[in-house]
């Protein structure tokens, strides 16, 4: 096994980090990683907000679920999926430029994603633990107003970024599918739950104990607050885009 298969398969969530800086050398590294990402038509269909305000971070705490780790974290990046730049680029030149729609999005949200997978990795290959914020995705309002956010600017993703403290680095990595649960050939197989619940039992080790924790589960992730609240914001997010829309073509 190579180094760089190594580092992917050692990889895990970082919650906790030493009180140290990054480095401004690695820094410039990680993000030189994203940047070489793979894009769609090398458009580089994202914008990286570095967040550096402590009050900010602070910010981003409370408002992506209560996390206080988050505030404690030396490196903050915000994946924004981006399609305002090259949407105003092309207006400028062409007066019968269509309004981006939800493929343009999901796009962008594509290459925004893999940036941060970039980055990820790089940070990984120095010693640097990652964390990533999905709740970036809650609240669409509040961090549209937080970042000065354009119409079709929008948070795909957040990493928190920090040196691991020992206790995180000893922490065993949860086990994740198997292959046979995951992997299909040339067309998609639905699993029957009997199915999904025996590789599930593989990882876990639930056993007889399983209808108490995925009944929890569910309710802990699936059912929750923040779940709802994701639902609610990607449904704000695409209303605004309509009511702005319009009011454009009435204009």
């Amino acid at each position: 096994m190579n180094e760089t298969v190594k580092e992917l398969m050692e990889r895990k969530s970082v919650r906790v980090y030493e009180d140290k800086q990054i480095e401004q050398e690695k820094k410039a590294v990680i993000m030189e990683a994203a940047l070489q990402a793979p894009t769609a038509g090398n458009m580089t269909l994202y914008s990286i907000i570095d967040v550096t305000d402590p009050e900010l971070k602070k910010t981003l705490s409370v408002t992506c679920d209560n996390q206080p780790f988050i505030a404690q974290a030396p490196m903050v990046l915000v994946f924004v999926a981006d399609y305002q730049k090259w949407y105003d680029l092309f207006c400028k030149y062409d007066d019968t430029v269509r309004a981006p729609g939800m493929g343009d999005f999901m796009l962008a949200a594509d290459d925004a994603l893999i940036a941060a997978q970039n980055a990820v990795v790089a940070a990984q290959s120095m010693g640097i633990g990652s964390c990533y914020i999905g709740d970036i995705l809650e609240q669409y309002e509040t961090h549209r107003e937080l970042f000065s956010l354009p119409r079709y600017a929008v948070p795909a993703a957040m990493v928190v970024f920090g040196y691991p403290v020992q206790q995180q680095k000893d922490r065993v990595k949860p086990k994740r599918l198997r292959p046979e649960a995951v992997v299909f050939e040339n067309t998609y197989c639905r699993l029957e739950p009997e199915t999904f619940e025996c590789e599930l039992n593989k990882v876990t080790d639930r056993g007889e104990d399983f209808e108490r924790w995925i009944r929890a589960f569910c309710s802990r992730k699936w059912n929750s607050d923040f779940s709802r609240e994701m639902s609610r914001s990607v449904k704000a997010m695409m209303d605004q885009w309509e009511k702005e829309e319009q009011q454009t073509d009435e204009a």
